[in-house]
């Protein structure tokens, strides 16, 4: 089998995996992404040198005993403001060209935030306002495709400046853009015609939110390798590398779209 009918294959696999899980049930979504994250704990112990064999019990108790407790606000506050600080100290290892390591604490730190509590918080973004809407999620999850596809796409095509030349040679300003503005127009076209939003400028903000961070996650996931010295975080789906992979920008994105939610929820 060649390499571009394989990675066809594990492609549609893994997208009808995802689309029929998150559609079918809100259990299917937390077993789901559970088994996501028992995997996704594993490749980021490899990549990080941290010890799996506790970093997976830890993962699997907190998204066991946490996955479903989006109804108490303030512990959900809790969980995203611990999420958030995380993405704030990867966002300043990204922008330092001089951090490339970790001290071990540190790392499982950034385990529990960075890994373990978006798989958590995603099962929190399905929720809306009449209980489980698998709308909500399918939509960041289209948005994230369209950015990454017309990022892509505008930048083979006009990108002429490096967006991050030393971490991800091949992103430009001009595929970044391209990407935000797409997803922006995805974000309202979803809002109007998929989710029947009530609220258009919502779904507006929620796709700059996804356009922004999806890009960051990508990056953050990018130097990780780079100093790592790995191409791809595993080898689960052939062609595309492991779940990290596949869903470094849903777990970055994730946090921030939560927090959107509370700060509209404390000021409604």
């Amino acid at each position: 089998m060649n390499e571009t009918l394989k990675r066809a294959l594990s492609g549609a696999v893994y997208v009808a995996l995802l689309l029929g899980c998150i559609s079918y049930s809100r259990e299917g979504l937390a077993i789901l992404f559970g088994f996501f994250l028992i995997i996704g704990v594993y490749e980021f112990c490899k990549m990080s040198g941290l010890n799996f064999y506790i970093s997976i019990p830890i993962a699997a108790g907190s998204y066991y005993f946490l996955w479903n407790k989006n109804s108490e606000i303030n512990f959900n506050t809790i969980l995203t403001v611990i999420s958030i600080a995380t993405s704030i100290k990867l966002l300043l290892y990204l922008f330092n060209s001089n951090k490339t390591h970790f001290k071990i604490y540190t790392k499982y730190f950034l385990l529990f935030g960075y890994v373990i509590l978006p798989f958590i918080l995603a099962n929190y973004i399905a929720m809306g306002v009449k209980g489980y809407n698998p709308k909500i999620l399918i939509s960041i999850i289209i948005l994230i495709w369209t950015n990454d596809t017309f990022a892509y796409l505008v930048g083979k095509n006009l990108g002429k400046n490096k967006l991050f030349p030393s971490v991800s040679p091949k992103k430009t300003i001009e595929g970044f853009a391209g990407g935000l503005m797409f997803t922006i127009l995805g974000g309202a076209s979803l809002a109007h015609y998929y989710i029947m939003a009530s609220n258009l400028y919502i779904w507006i903000v929620i796709a700059a939110i996804v356009s922004v961070f999806s890009t960051l996650g990508d990056l953050i996931q990018s130097k990780f390798k780079r100093v790592a010295g790995i191409k791809d975080t595993g080898n689960i789906m052939p062609g595309h590398g492991g779940i990290l992979d596949r869903l470094d920008s849903i777990i970055f994105v994730i946090p921030f779209i939560n927090l959107f939610y509370l700060i509209l929820y404390y000021v409604s």
